[in-house]
């Protein structure tokens, strides 16, 4: 018999939660096959077996588990069951023929999960899907939820309770929202934080993004996104800014001659902030690619501890949610975060005429111990000109000024 103990994964991690068992009590398992996901306060990582033999669970998923106890036992003497039968080769079928009343076609929106059947009758029905509540796994719209939807018109129910329910439930706060819970009230008490505001013209990142959308993504595999014009900015300002770049110590000041951006990524189980390294050496390529490599990675839970430590600086998209504008909370140990917001249409004042231009407001939250007004306002001003002017962005100047060695 074989114990798997829970192994060391950080100087100062004690203790795990069992996300869950990827192999059931009692089966198979071969060696070096994951059999668990484990979360600590920084990460989500697996758990392989030693050996091959037969699974025994030694805790119940949701557990939480000290550093070294037993996870399991693997009977590395039990004798491995008979295998299954080769699956056939896929067979190309022939194309069903219609039936003669044929069901409607769905029409259900991209950003909304549900099942085939949920789907037709959101589609037979013409249900508003904003009036459904959601109760199938990771947000799946299921068929009972439908009839329940189209039972009770007007009326919002809560996943599996009746209308009039005064139900509570208690669940249990997981590493990783403690320690979000942990850092967020100690970046409040421990930094002076302010936030400063403006907002940028989108038009001429919009418009380098529809010209050149389809080259980039033939040329790169990726598509061009705003992230990757944001992190270049504000890769450029920090080294015009140095003391937004820096982290106090101590009685000392620790600056950074390079730009390791945090982007936040929210996931199903809380955010997390994984690190971009280097921006300022990488291509607008090269960002895309991580942003992509990492936000996967969160959403999947397979970031390590070295992916989510040491950024510089932070950029949060609260635009994607909707958000119009917001004071983000500075990352500590870092001194400053930029928030990034929604885009929206607004009249504005352009050499004494109203034109509509897609606005976008900045927040810059930041540590006044170490960044005075000037420095911030000074930092947010040249993200904005980097941004309203992209060309900047290849050689952070002016290209006439830097003709005539202005």
């Amino acid at each position: 018999m074989i114990s798997i103990k829970v192994p060391t994964v950080g100087e100062s991690i004690t203790e795990v939660t069992l996300l869950k068992w990827t192999k059931p009590e009692g089966a198979w398992v071969d060696r070096d096959e994951v059999i668990a996901e484990l979360e600590s306060e920084k990460a989500t990582f697996e758990v392989n077996a030693e050996q091959a033999g037969t699974l025994h669970h030694k805790a119940k998923e949701g557990d939480s588990i000290l550093i070294g106890d037993i996870l399991a036992d693997i009977d590395d003497k039990a004798a491995k069951p008979a295998g299954e039968a080769p699956k056939p080769e896929p067979v190309a079928a022939a194309a069903p023929t219609a039936p003669s009343s044929s069901a409607p076609v769905t029409s259900v929106p991209n950003n909304v999960k549900a099942t085939p059947v949920a789907a037709a009758i959101i589609a037979d029905k013409k249900v508003d899907t904003n009036q459904i509540k959601a109760s199938g796994f990771a947000g799946k719209i299921t068929k009972v939820d439908v009839l329940d939807a189209l039972n009770n018109p007007g009326k919002i129910q809560f996943a599996g309770q009746d209308l009039f329910s005064r139900n509570v439930r208690p669940e249990k706060m997981s590493n990783l929202r403690k320690t979000i819970s942990r850092r967020l009230v100690e970046a409040k008490n421990t930094t002076a934080m302010l936030t400063t505001f403006n907002e940028v013209d989108m038009t001429g990142i919009m418009q380098i993004r529809k010209q050149y959308k389809d080259k980039f993504k033939e040329a790169h595999g990726v598509n061009l996104g705003f992230m990757s014009f944001f992190a270049k900015a504000c890769a450029i300002a920090l080294t015009e800014w140095p003391s937004v770049n820096a982290f106090i110590d101590g009685d000392q000041l620790l600056y950074h001659d390079y730009a390791d951006i945090s982007i936040a990524v929210s996931t199903p189980r809380g955010l997390t902030v994984p690190v971009i390294r280097n921006v300022e050496s990488l291509s607008m390529a090269g960002i895309e690619k991580k942003v992509i490599e990492l936000a996967g990675k969160a959403r999947d839970s397979k970031l390590t501890a070295e992916e989510l430590t040491g950024g510089t600086f932070t950029i949060t998209n609260g635009g994607v949610f909707g958000s119009l504008m917001s004071t983000p909370i500075i990352n500590i140990p870092q001194s400053a975060i930029l928030g990034m917001h929604k885009i929206q249409d607004r009249p504005m004042a352009v050499n004494g005429e109203v034109k509509i231009l897609p606005m976008m407001y900045l927040a810059l939250s930041y540590d006044h111990r170490i960044i005075d007004g000037r420095e911030s306002v000074g930092f947010l001003v040249r993200v904005k000109e980097l941004l309203e002017n992209p060309a900047l962005l290849l050689i952070a100047k002016d290209p006439v000024a830097s003709l005539l060695e202005l």
